[in-house]
């Protein structure tokens, strides 16, 4: 757990962070949507990280301050600096290749390599009839899913809308630290999490088979949260040190529960 970070340093910190994304970041990403499915040539068995690519309602070609799209927020330094994390704290050998991971389209087929799933700003999701399709199958036949990096309550709705088109019948519950994912690595005994933007209070939501509580955790939604970011920008000195630790353990037993369950 971490202490609630609050003051007038860690809020010029914030300030100073956002000004550096604006200004200078937008050469870390490019126009990331040309590049094509990244990733290992072959699939050899070692974990992955998969990054979900998706069709979005967004036309500025990017973010303000950086060329990528929603879909691609963080790509490649958050995945990196996460497997970097994986290989040294657990037994897993994970891809550590230069993009981090692989990247895949929710009707690809080969998503079904991967028992773990990434997407960032599902507030931008749209779904077409073959990736509701194939992400369904995906979630029913064993696959764990995280949603990440979204803010307000009309991205949370999108969520919710285009999760609906493929679990209709499921709905979401608010997580706690007693859950066992919390626990599946790490013992996280606490949510009350700050996260790299004040502001809002991180919610943690997860939709579960038959819904019941009790049974597999299908997918989590790290509501007003990013802990991409707090990944991405780990080594550079940006965001306390307390933060991007408590983010790489949310990484980790989302990872080890999608591995072991």
């Amino acid at each position: 757990m971490i202490r609630r970070v609050t003051g007038v340093k860690q809020f010029g910190a914030a300030l100073l962070l956002a000004f550096l994304l604006a200004a200078g970041v937008a050469a870390v990403g490019g126009a990331v949507d040309s590049v094509p499915v990244s990733g290992p040539a072959t699939f050899d068995g070692r974990f992955v990280f998969a990054r979900l690519r998706y069709a979005d309602g967004y036309s500025g070609g990017g973010f303000f301050y950086r060329q990528d799209l929603p879909w691609a927020h963080d790509y490649p330094r958050a995945e990196q600096n996460l497997m970097k994390i994986l290989d040294e704290v657990t037994f897993i050998d994970p891809y550590l290749g230069a993009d981090g991971g692989t990247i895949l389209t929710l009707d690809d087929p080969a998503l079904f390599n991967y028992p773990f799933a990434y997407m960032s700003e599902p507030g931008y999701w749209t779904l077409s009839e073959d990736e509701t399709i194939g992400l369904r199958n995906y979630l029913l036949k064993g696959g764990f899913l995280i949603f990440d990096d979204f803010h307000a309550d009309d991205h949370w709705y999108n969520l919710e809308t285009q999760m609906k088109k493929v679990l209709p019948d499921l709905r979401w519950f608010q997580l706690d630290a007693s859950h066992p994912v919390y626990h599946s690595f790490f013992d996280i005994d606490s949510l009350e999490y700050d996260e790299v933007y004040p502001g809002d209070i991180p919610i943690f939501f997860g939709l579960f088979e038959n819904n019941d509580p009790q049974d597999r955790l299908v997918a989590v939604a790290n509501h007003n949260n990013d802990i991409g970011e707090a990944w991405e920008f780990s080594m550079t000195g940006w965001i306390p040190i307390d933060l991007s630790n408590e983010a790489f353990k949310l990484g980790v037993n989302y990872i080890m529960y999608a591995m072991t369950h």
